[in-house]
């Protein structure tokens, strides 16, 4: 057995143990959505426009994300409503954002990976930039969405003003530091690389792969910033209709 099976095995393991159905649920739910990525990587290789894959790969991956997370349509409903909007205006930001910042493409750093590579490839970098942005928030809209509807809809009627504040600064709160944990310890190598070469702060800013990552992770707490208050939104339109 390889690393990765057993590590896989143990991840399912742990998924039925302590979440019984809902766990092998979400463990299918986990696999859909790693087919949905591979899927999206085959058709921007092969020639379709990366944005829109990004927008019904993103479609489809919340639709799973969500609805095979949880049982209650109570609760997944309003998610999946308010995921689709802020991913619309998050659809927004993150084409603004990667055509302002420049970051598409490779760095310097790349240079000696890159060497007897052709990038000629016909696909455009900065489109490519675009739909991992998009595709790299998901995980964090459908959290929260799910999350903060959860939430609200346990509270009922008890849900106060407080009750709805202490909601939301508990998520986001702890989705930044999820995703900035994230985004050190996955690029802990490269903060070293400038360590050891004595990157000035400056240069280490303006780094195109530094920038380009910082970025997409500032996308991401940019959509749970969202995400929170539109959930928060449709579930109270919700549950006004229904009374």
């Amino acid at each position: 057995m390889t690393t990765l099976s057993a590590l896989a095995l143990t991840l399912l393991v742990l998924m039925l143990a302590v979440g019984g159905k809902q766990g092998l649920s979400d463990a299918f739910a986990l696999l859909l959505n790693a087919g949905l990525m591979i899927l999206a990587v085959i058709l921007i290789a092969g020639g379709f426009a990366p944005l829109a894959v990004a927008a019904v790969i993103g479609l489809i991956v919340l639709a799973v994300t969500i609805f095979l997370s949880t049982t209650d349509m109570n609760v997944a409903g309003p998610a999946f409503v308010a995921s689709l909007l802020v991913m619309t205006g998050v659809i927004a930001v993150v084409v603004v954002g990667v055509l302002f910042s420049h970051t598409g493409g490779f760095g310097a750093e790349d240079t000696e990976d890159l060497e007897g590579f052709s990038l000629t490839v016909g696909v455009s970098f900065q489109q490519v930039l675009i739909a991992t942005g998009l595709l790299s928030t998901l995980g964090a809209i459908a959290e929260a969405a799910t999350a903060v509807a959860a939430g609200l809809i346990e509270l009922g009627d008890n849900a106060t003003a407080a009750g709805r504040q202490d909601i939301a600064q508990a998520i986001i709160g702890t989705a930044l530091n999820t995703l900035f944990f994230g985004f050190f310890g996955g690029f802990s190598a490269l903060f070293i690389w400038f360590a050891k070469l004595r990157y000035p702060f400056w240069e280490v800013l303006n780094d195109q792969i530094f920038a380009g990552e910082l970025i997409q992770v500032l996308f991401s707490v940019i959509a749970v910033a969202a995400t929170v208050p539109m959930t928060m939104w449709v579930v109270g339109r919700r549950h006004r209709e229904k009374g």
